[in-house]
């Protein structure tokens, strides 16, 4: 099993301009093969800050999700708002945690 955990941070005042898009990914994260869980989280001391942790079931499958069309469609509308972006993939057989 594979958990990823992304850390990332937005511009104050410019998280309305991509949210719909994020809602769009995730609801269709959840339907893609190998997807066990897929959560968002905005943080209760920095509204800024949105993390999502997801669950899958090999690496293969999260590498389909990195190729999925709305992952592109969220990256894409979210990024140009990064300040910061955390990125922790743990991979649970072999007791690996690899940051990006």
């Amino acid at each position: 099993m594979i958990y990823l955990v992304a850390t990332l941070t937005y511009k104050p005042g410019t998280l309305s301009e991509f949210i719909d898009d994020a809602k769009t990914c995730i609801a269709a994260t959840r339907q893609e093969e190998g997807c066990i869980s897929y959560d968002l989280h905005q943080s209760l001391t920095d509204e800024n800050t949105l993390v999502f942790v997801e669950r899958w079931e090999s690496q293969e499958a999260l590498d389909g999700h990195f190729n999925a069309e709305h992952f592109k469609v969220w990256r894409d509308a979210g990024s140009p708002y990064f300040t910061s972006r955390k990125i922790e993939i743990i991979d649970v057989e072999e007791d690996a945690v690899k940051i990006l």
